[in-house]
């Protein structure tokens, strides 16, 4: 087991760095984000064999809504649509990358353990160990091929979507008593007292 790092997949942002105008476009964004408890989470999304502009269009929109929820990856399941694509930036002036029907072809045999959060699961962090270095294979908007060799935070971003594509989630890669804790922070955020 390697070092335990700090980095952060879909949590929640310093609310201090954020002015008012982007923390109302959060908003309207996480609107969209399907939560914990939604069944199409635990679906296994579809592969993808039309390439054409409403999926450059569903790129072009999970790109807009990751980037405004103040997140760095995206699963189409996410937002309730059982396809195989996902989109991922990891630093803020980075183009948004799809990858449709992404497969890992390699994992290294480093791990490391570090803090995640998820946009579908609000308050959650919990640590999830990962393989620091993967290769991924799929294929871009246009249907063109695309091989990632990632590491580090973009590795993790990519496994932590493809995790969402096959209906997996950070719970299910932490240790019990992780899971136990979070499930209570998830009841606490949604109980009515907490409205």
């Amino acid at each position: 087991m390697a070092e335990e790092t700090e980095e952060i997949i879909e949590g929640e942002p310093d609310e201090h760095e954020i002015d008012a105008e982007a923390r109302e476009r959060r908003a309207v964004a996480l609107a969209h984000v399907r939560k914990f408890g939604d069944p199409v989470l635990r679906t296994r999304a579809r592969e993808i064999d039309v390439f054409d502009d409403a999926l450059r269009d569903e790129v072009t929109r999970m790109g807009e809504l990751m980037v405004d929820a103040v997140g760095v990856g995206l699963a189409a399941t996410q937002l309730g649509v059982l396809h195989r694509l996902l989109v991922y930036r990891v630093q803020q002036d980075s183009p948004v990358i799809a990858l449709v029907n992404p497969e890992i072809e390699w994992r290294g045999d480093d791990e490391e353990i570090a803090e995640e959060g998820c946009l579908s699961l609000p308050t959650v962090l919990v640590d999830v160990e990962r393989p620091v270095h993967v290769r991924v294979r799929g294929l871009d908007e246009y249907g063109e091929p695309v091989l990632i060799e990632a590491t580090g935070l973009e590795a993790r971003v990519i496994q932590h979507e493809l995790d969402h594509l096959d209906g997996v989630l950070i719970l299910d890669r932490t240790t019990r008593d992780q899971r136990r804790e979070a499930m209570r922070a998830l009841r606490e955020a949604q109980s009515p007292a907490a409205a």
